[in-house]
């Protein structure tokens, strides 16, 4: 069974910085292209950050670049998002995905071809 479990959310002020983790079981963590997506109230869901299987390519809204960073480590099924600089406009629900399959590209994954959800975590930064 594939699990995506997000963990770190919280409250902040404006310019501080926070950690979010998503742990993977499975095949997931390992073979398939993974993301980060968020949803701030009245709003659609929206692509932030992406990363392939392997770890070597990254992709960024262009909003967070220069202040968010996506990793993942190879010998653990963790995915990070370190948040740093963050503004109220950063304030949503953030969600872990996973793409569809090894077959999936990480572009796939941020046009919207995602195969699973974590259950998201708050992230609030206040002004």
């Amino acid at each position: 069974q594939v699990q995506l479990v997000e963990t770190g959310g919280g409250m902040v002020q404006a310019g501080g910085s926070l950690r979010l983790s998503c742990a993977a079981s499975g095949y997931i963590a390992s073979s398939c292209a993974m993301a980060w997506f968020r949803q701030a109230p009245g709003k659609e869901r929206e692509f932030v950050a992406g990363i392939s299987w392997t770890g070597a390519t990254t992709y960024y809204t262009d909003s967070v670049k220069g202040r968010f960073t996506i990793s993942r480590e190879s010998a653990e099924t963790t995915m990070y998002l370190q948040m740093s600089s963050l503004e109220p406009e950063d304030t949503a629900v953030y969600y872990c995905a996973a793409g569809r399959g090894p077959a999936y590209t990480l572009e796939d994954l941020r046009r919207g071809g995602v195969g699973y959800w974590g259950q998201g975590t708050q992230v609030t930064v206040s002004s």
